[in-house]
């Protein structure tokens, strides 16, 4: 696994090393030990998967309060997403800035996202299916959002949202 620093400290963009043959193709897509290499702590406490049947539908942008914060670590494994980090902590160089990434079943990267980071994605392609590991176990009670279209962040989403749920298109700006 190749892990690359991205510009919001904490967040990876992460290449799996392909093994070829006659079978298919085999990669690593979660080792304790590489990401402890790249000082990421991988306690994992929850792993969900996202199924998403239309290409436009928006999911985010959530992020757990304090003290259940969490560290995501997401990997499209079918279709195509756009996903967007953006920096909550106070203290951070980059507080308040965000970066997007594709991620899809043909480049085959995940991106980690630290503790105090809101994240969004989009899909671009139907059928798309979205697998992510959590260091908490969510907690609707510490749970926080940022409107995906709040003029303050100027979000540059590669297609327009269309399925975007009520309380994500309600989340004051």
């Amino acid at each position: 696994m190749i892990f690359i620093k991205q510009k919001i400290k904490g967040v990876f963009l992460i290449k799996p090393k392909l093994f070829k043959d006659d079978r298919g193709i085999f990669r690593r897509h979660f080792c304790h030990e590489e990401f402890l290499k790249n000082k990421i702590t991988s306690n994992i406490k929850q792993a969900n998967i996202s199924i998403n049947y239309k290409k436009g539908t928006l999911r985010g942008f959530h992020y757990q309060k304090k003290p259940y914060e969490e560290d995501k670590t997401m990997s499209c494994i079918k279709g195509e997403i756009f996903d967007i980090v953006v920096d909550l902590r106070k203290k951070s160089k980059t507080y308040m800035k965000w970066i997007g990434f594709k991620l899809s079943d043909k480049n085959k990267f995940s991106i980690h996202i630290p503790k105090g980071c809101a994240n969004s994605f989009l899909t671009i392609k139907d059928n798309t299916i979205v697998h992510y590991y959590c260091s908490q176990k969510y907690n609707p009670t510490y749970e926080g959002g940022i409107n995906f279209r709040d003029p303050k962040f100027k979000f540059k989403w590669p297609i327009r949202p269309k399925i975007v749920s009520d309380k994500d298109r309600t989340i004051p700006f």
